[in-house]
């Protein structure tokens, strides 16, 4: 019924900022850093002073050769302008490619080998670091956003060129190229439509509803669709913004105190990380309404602490899940009245309209409730394919469900609960993630707790503590003492575990400097027996 009514439309965040602008006139967004493409232009900024910038850019790309429908990559240092020059890529009609600044140049090479001589748009610090043992030749052309070595093109020289006129791509058409989080290997380029990026934002606008115009607090990797669809949602409201790109508590904190969000979405490490200022100075958290999680399911001490911290009579923890290949699937929230009484691996029920939500044995069938097997999904939203690698992308679809590459069961109404990721091993009516909430739950001064297998298939748990504060032995034995049996906890800083960009651990890579030695552990760890 929708795909009758909405056939032709698309979202195209090259435009989002200017109808922002039309729509709401001068509403502040506030930066934790100067853009880098304009790094006199300060932190405080608002919707037309970006739309115009947008439209800049937009201007600049053009003079230097960009062409409709031409691929360009971007990979630069975090930050918010990572945002703004995909918007300027899209404006004239060509197709951003977002890489993580996280990757690994040997990773990167063979990124831009598939997308075929795309123009690359960096900077300095990138250039000389994760690029600098990468043959830049396999871009057309390299543009900077500041004065670098080489054969480089700086668009700051560009300035004062002439605007261009928007350029609207096919609704079906390739528009955007993200990637996944390359968790066991290298990642795989997602290709989006406009017409597909619509069908995520839609389901998205009306859960928004309820906290339009709110001001909101994003802490979201700037190369991402995840952050595109979000400030497709609150531009669209007219929400005053706060872009973050250090989580640090005492850098972030008092940006949160001075603007007071009612929303604020980030990643769960980040919200574990934010739970120190439930209590803080300026009661940064105080007016949040909505808290946003859609990577990965939140660990319930962590929901408690961030409900209790605001003093809203009725604050939610909204729960999405998907991925970058399907956009958001499910989805499901905490209250303080339900947190307590909420299984910590329930993600909710799929979005009524959009997405369907089915779970199959090893034969794809479908598994009865209560069932475990591979969690499988039909949405609109889903990208069009994988950029070189199509045969990868045909493996995952079955008659037009996607396997999500999740272990889980539904229960008797249809909400979906997970137990683990297929390509980690575990048997899902053993799903190791339980053990690990329980843990936090249990010993307060844990930050993250991974279970992986060892060498003899033991259950290995590797500690970070707050601070990297030594593991109190004593609370532990008394912690694991009626769990399923574990090894000795290895700890670690929580800054040395391999993490994806959107943070999720990397569970097989963690297992594998484990069993190689290679995991760096704080001196007076255990290490597993």
């Amino acid at each position: 019924m929708l795909q009758r009514l909405l056939p032709e439309r698309g979202f195209y965040p090259g435009l989002a900022f200017q109808e922002a602008a039309v729509r709401h006139g001068r509403v502040r967004v506030t930066l934790d850093r100067p853009l880098d493409v304009a790094p006199g232009a300060g932190t405080d900024l608002g919707y037309p002073e970006l739309a115009d910038l947008v439209d800049d850019l937009a201007g600049r790309l053009w003079s230097a050769g960009v062409r409709p429908s031409e691929h360009v990559a971007v990979l630069k240092r975090d930050n918010a302008d990572v945002v703004l020059l995909a918007c300027a890529v899209s404006r004239i009609g060509a197709v951003p490619a977002l890489l993580s600044p996280d990757l690994e140049g040997g990773v990167v090479a063979v990124l831009l080998d598939r997308l075929h001589a795309p123009w690359l748009i960096t900077d300095r610090e990138t250039l000389l670091s994760t690029l600098s043992g990468v043959d830049t030749t396999l871009a057309r052309g390299v543009l900077t956003v500041d004065e670098a070595p080489g054969k480089t093109l700086a668009l700051a020289g560009l300035a004062g060129v002439p605007r261009r006129p928007a350029v609207r791509l096919h609704p079906h058409e390739p528009s955007l190229i993200t990637h996944g989080p390359g968790a066991t290997g290298i990642p795989r380029l997602e290709v989006h439509s406009p017409h597909t990026l619509w069908n995520r934002l839609v389901p998205q606008q009306a859960l928004g509803r309820a906290t339009r115009g709110e001001p909101a607090a994003l802490h979201l990797p700037f190369a991402s669709s995840r952050m595109l669809q979000q400030l497709g949602v609150l531009l669209h409201f007219g929400s005053p913004l706060l872009l973050l790109t250090d989580p640090d508590p005492a850098q972030a904190g008092p940006l949160l105190a001075a603007q007071r969000p009612g929303v604020v979405e980030t990643d769960p490490h980040t919200f574990a990380l934010w739970e120190e200022l439930a209590d803080a100075p300026g009661a940064p958290l105080s007016r949040v309404r909505s808290y946003g999680c859609p990577f990965d399911t939140v660990h319930p001490r962590t929901v408690r602490r961030l409900l209790d911290a605001s003093r809203r009579r009725d604050p939610r923890l909204l729960q999405l899940y998907g991925e970058g290949e399907t956009g958001p699937i499910a989805f499901g929230w905490y209250t303080r009245r339900g947190v307590d009484r909420a299984h910590c691996r329930r993600v909710g029920t799929g979005i009524p309209g959009f997405t369907r939500i089915r779970v199959v044995d090893e034969r794809g069938r479908a598994c009865p409730p209560g069932a475990p097997g591979a969690v499988e999904v039909r949405t609109r939203g889903r990208i069009l394919t994988y950029l070189g690698a199509p045969e990868s992308y045909a493996r995952q679809v079955d008659r037009g469900w996607w396997r999500m590459g999740d272990t889980g069961y539904r229960d008797r109404w249809g909400a979906l609960y997970l137990l683990d990721r297929e390509a980690d091993g575990v048997s899902p009516a053993e799903g190791d993630l339980e053990v690990e909430d329980e843990l936090l739950s249990r010993v307060a001064e844990l930050r993250e707790v991974i279970i992986v297998r060892g060498p003899g298939r033991e259950a290995v748990p590797v500690v970070c503590t707050r601070g990297d504060l030594p593991l109190d032995t004593g609370r532990w034995l008394r912690a694991t003492g009626d769990l399923p049996s574990l090894a000795s906890p290895v700890q670690c800083r929580f800054e040395d575990l391999p993490r994806t960009r959107t943070w999720k651990v990397r569970r097989l890579e963690i297992a594998r400097l484990l069993a190689t030695g290679e995991l760096p552990v704080l001196s007076g760890a255990s290490a597993h027996g």
